[in-house]
């Protein structure tokens, strides 16, 4: 008669979970180097899956999003090509080649609305149900899940466009209030990289999806001006990030006051 195997210890379940946790980790920066982002993103999703997985420490964190950013920068760059060869050829009157350039896009178009879906799956049922280290880790998912839909509003149109408009605001804001010690938290310095990342995001979103350039610009310059107010509070760890993000806010500032006067200057 064959016995059957009792389950493990606690502990020994603990350690079990740890060595699938490093191994997935392993092969996350593996894939990465080799440049095999859909690898990369598999093995991040296997250990966000695991029973009772902890927390994501930040080098965790860091390999999801940048794993997640390859693999839907690739889609939104093949379908914004497409989009413009679609135009192009409707412009030209060939009706039969740009039906069939729309066909292929909108195959794309469903790669990258699977890969928002998936990421906000993780981010709602995983990780933010688990974030429990202060206000960074919080600020981060609320960001990236503004993130990935404002994503899927740049492929949709009417009702869906608006829909996941309204949801990327949503966490967008969320994630400010967070980051700006609104919600009886700390919150985060204004030279803190992931609160200016978050800036960064939102304006864009303003800008490209809102349609609404004066608040893009009143957002973007009320971060630049209070990080530069603050810039005692930039530790030597987080410079060069933050600079570069300051950089990118002050250039994208620059890009949208000009094109506010050309349309003024029209008017």
């Amino acid at each position: 008669r064959r016995r059957r195997l009792s389950p493990p210890p606690p502990r020994l379940r603990a350690n079990m979970s740890l060595d699938a946790r490093s191994s997935f980790v392993f092969k996350a920066k593996l894939a990465e180097q080799a440049e095999r982002h859909d690898e990369m993103v598999a093995a991040m999703k296997a250990l966000c899956s695991l029973e009772d997985a902890p927390e994501l420490t930040v080098d965790e964190r860091n390999l999801l999003s940048v794993g997640y950013k390859n693999v839907i920068g690739a889609r939104r760059a093949s379908w914004r090509i497409l989009n413009s060869i679609e135009d192009k050829e409707r412009g030209k009157g060939h009706e039969e080649q740009a039906e069939k350039v729309k066909e292929y896009r909108a195959r794309v178009e469903g790669e990258l609305k699977d890969v928002c879906t998936e990421v906000l799956d993780i981010l709602d049922n995983k990780l933010l149900s688990n974030s429990n280290n202060g206000a960074e880790s919080k600020v981060f998912y609320y960001k990236m899940k503004g993130d990935y839909y404002r994503y899927l509003a740049e492929v949709s149109s009417t009702e869906d466009r608006e829909a996941a408009s309204k949801k990327a605001d949503e966490a967008y804001s969320e994630a400010t209030a967070i980051a700006n010690g609104s919600n009886s938290g700390d919150g985060l310095p204004p030279t803190h990289p992931v609160r200016l990342g978050l800036a960064l995001n939102h304006s864009v979103f303003y800008y490209e999806i809102a349609n609404d350039p004066n608040k893009a610009c009143e957002l973007a310059k009320s971060a630049f001006d209070d990080a530069i107010a603050d810039l005692d509070t930039l530790t030597d760890e987080s410079y060069k990030d933050s600079t570069l993000i300051m950089q990118l806010l002050r250039d994208n500032l620059t890009l949208w006051t000009s094109d506010l006067y050309d349309e003024e200057g029209d008017e």
